[in-house]
This record gives C-alpha cells, structure tokens and sequence, in this order.
C-alpha cells in the first residue's frame, strides 16, 4: 500500500500557490484495509476515506469507463492492482495529473509540469471527450491562471460541441462551474474559451449574443456589448465583490443583444428587456434567489443609477423603496457596487469617479433617518377613515422621505457650490 498526494494541492504548490484542498490516492489496498487502518469511508460513488488525524481525504486508485452521455455516465472500477499512472490517466488536464510519493518526488507520467511553465490547458488523454463538465472545468481554471488551450484540446473541445456532447450538461453544475468561475481573478478568460470552442452559445446563449453588438460610441468606447461586459465583469473582480454582484454585472445589459439591428447602436428600453432576459437565464440553470434578485435589480435600475444627479427626490425614494433598500441595506450596497462596475468597465474609465454611488447613498441614509414608526403613530391618531389608514400612513411615510432627500441633496449641492 503506497499513498501518494495528487492534482490540484502538488499543481499549486508547483505554481507556488497556496495549496488548500490535499487529495491523496492509494495504491495497493482494498476498502477492508482502509477500514482497518482507521479510516472512515465517506465516498457516495467510489471509494473515499477521511484520514483518521488529519481529516484530509484519501481515495483509492481507480479508472472509468464510460457507459452513457452526460457527466454522471461513468463505471467506475477500484482495485489494488490499479497503478498510479492509472488512476491519474483518467483525470481531465495534465497539470491536474501530476502526483508527489511520501518521499516528495513528482511523479508526472502526462507532462503537466512542462504544461505549467508554459501556461498550457491540455488534455490528458483521448476520454477527455466523454466528460461535458471537463468543458467548463477548462474554461474556469483559464480564468483562474490565464493559461491558454491548447489547440489539440481546444480541438476536442468543439467536437464536444458539436456532436451535442455539452447539451448534456445539467443545469445545476453549469450554475456551480460559472459561479467558482466568476470569483477568479479575470473571469472573462473563462468566457473566452468557452466561445473559442463555441460552447457559450449553447450554454449561455444570451451572453454569447451579446458579442458583436454595437453601442454608442460617446458612452462605449469599447462600442462591442460583449466586450464591455467583459471589462464589467473583469472590474468588479478587481475589487474583489462578492458572487452576486459579479453575477449581476455580467447580466445587466443582455437586453441590448435583443435591441432590433435597425435601431442600432442605441439601446432604447434594454433595461426591461435585460429583466426579462436575466430572469430565465436564471430559471434555466438554477441561479440561487438571492444572486438572482439582484441581478434583476441591477438590470433593472442601472440607468436610473448613472443618472443619478438628474433624477427628482421623488424618483430616488420610489426607486429606493423598490430596491427594498431600507429592509436590506446590504443588497442597496451590493446593487451600487453593480451599477459601479457598469461605469469603469470600459476603456479609461477604470479610475474615474463616479459620484452617483455616493449621490444616493447619502439619499437612503437622510430617507432612513425618517422615524417612520412614530409617523405611523402619529398618522395613526388622527381623523382618518380606517378604511384608509394603510394608504394614508404609507403616503406620509414617503413624503417625509422624499423631504429628507431633498435636504440632503439640496445641502448638498449647496456645499459643493460654497467650495
């Protein structure tokens, strides 16, 4: 029985990474034997086993066959006469089949370290294509290390495509690929790839209309939707936002790819259209609530947002009331940090202000310093039909709110003119 720790913890430790998740394979030993030692199995669909100290996770050599369409498709077979380079030929990229012995020699049957040094995605073997998720798995680490693919994969990649191997993907693993996806440093290598092998329109086919889109060049410099969605997204990354805005910014304006050509490059009313558009992209692969809200959010209100210093007090307190800022502010904030990378993400924009965020962040705050608890008290006591009440104590509530932000905004602007 030999152990031997493999992928992703040997390949970042070689990139000089910190290595989080230590996986180890064993050659040489049956589930029996495993037990016997102390360890605790845990594996639903092959042998693995939690370490007795450690905790960390230690699976048995094994190969796959495949025997239906889809990722699940496999038969998977474990024995102690399965060596390492075995079990490491059924892995999907080099640089992820690179194994290190207790005594802390590689081992690299398939090549990957030279793959590392020259930042190459390439397959391991032939049954690459047997495995649609393997698509995804690629594009997400060229997001992650900004390797290229190479043309070998990339090949196989669009035979994936095109013999309809990738439409079998199911929708809650699409969902999780672009999600960790979409938290890398540049998330629109993983969005290049995928539209190199032509697996973006089959996957996010309403992202991938959006590219060759033309936009007014005053507001666009970059003038190409697709593109600028790139450099929303990329931005939003740089500032290390969370999921949902990163999520949001990569949604907000799918309505421009569904502007008819003859009104190009103007975009009349793509925000309801980007609603629309967001919400069953959302359905169809399973977006969690609260990522969905607020891309709906932002598609939605982001051209409120950029106009912001033209907008009256009582457009900001109706739009804060929709946004549902008072009962989350957290959201109200994640929404700004949208409508923020919508602004930067073009050519020369990147370190510019953008003083519309600040604009209403000091509206929600003068809106809801309004007691609107004692007002409903107040409106509550005086001589109003019953039948009213409800309506009358909302409509004092929004006045005294639009009044607040009036203040605020005129004080504002009253300073600004004093300087």
């Amino acid at each position: 029985m030999k152990t031997y720790l493999v992928g992703g913890s040997v390949r970042d430790e070689l990139l000089g990474l910190p290595a989080t998740d230590r996986d180890h394979v064993v050659v040489g030993a049956t589930p029996e034997d495993m037990v016997r030692l102390g360890y605790r199995p845990v594996g639903r669909d092959f042998p693995v086993f939690l370490h007795p100290q450690s905790q960390e996770q230690y699976a048995l050599a094994r190969t796959e066959r495949k025997v239906s369409c889809g990722y699940r498709g496999f038969e998977i077979h474990t024995s102690p006469t399965v060596t390492l380079e075995e079990d490491l030929a059924r892995r999907d990229l080099t640089i992820n089949a690179i194994a290190r012995d207790e005594d802390g020699s590689i081992i690299d049957p398939f090549g990957g370290v030279a793959d590392l040094e020259a930042g190459l995605l390439r397959h391991v073997s032939p049954a690459f294509v047997e495995d649609p998720v393997r698509v995804l798995r690629i594009a997400r680490f060229a997001a992650r290390f900004g390797f290229d693919t190479a043309p070998e994969t990339l090949a196989l990649m669009r035979a994936m495509v095109d013999n309809g191997e990738v439409d079998a993907l199911v929708p809650e693993r699409v969902w999780q690929e672009f999600a960790r996806g979409l938290m890398e440093r540049q998330p629109s290598r993983m969005f290049q790839a995928l539209r190199e092998c032509g697996a973006l329109a089959r996957v996010l086919p309403e992202v991938d209309a959006l590219f060759g889109v033309p936009q007014p060049a005053q507001h666009h410099p970059e003038i190409d939707t697709g593109a600028h969605v790139m450099m929303v997204v990329d931005y939003a990354a740089s500032m290390d936002y969370p999921l949902p805005v990163r999520f949001a910014a990569l949604t907000h304006d799918l309505g421009k790819a569904a502007t008819p050509p003859q009104e190009w490059p103007r975009h009349v009313g793509h925000e309801a259209r980007s609603v629309k558009l967001t919400k069953g992209l959302c359905d169809r692969i399973r977006v969690p609530h609260d990522v969905r809200d607020l891309a709906l959010l932002v598609a939605r209100y982001h051209g409120d947002v950029h106009r912001a210093a033209e907008l009256r007090p009582a457009t900001i307190a109706a739009m804060l009331q929709n946004v549902d800022a008072y009962r989350k502010p957290e959201r109200f904030e994640a929404f700004l940090q949208a409508c923020a990378s919508d602004f930067h993400g073009r050519p020369g924009y990147a370190g510019r202000p953008y003083p519309q965020a600040g604009r209403l962040r000091a509206a929600f705050d003068a809106a809801r310093s309004v007691k609107a608890g004692a007002l409903a008290e107040r409106t509550a006591r005086s001589d109003i039909d019953p039948a009213r009440l409800s309506d009358a104590i909302r409509t004092e509530i929004v006045q005294a709110r639009t009044n607040a932000i009036r203040a605020c905004l005129d004080g504002k602007e009253e300073s600004m003119g004093g300087a």
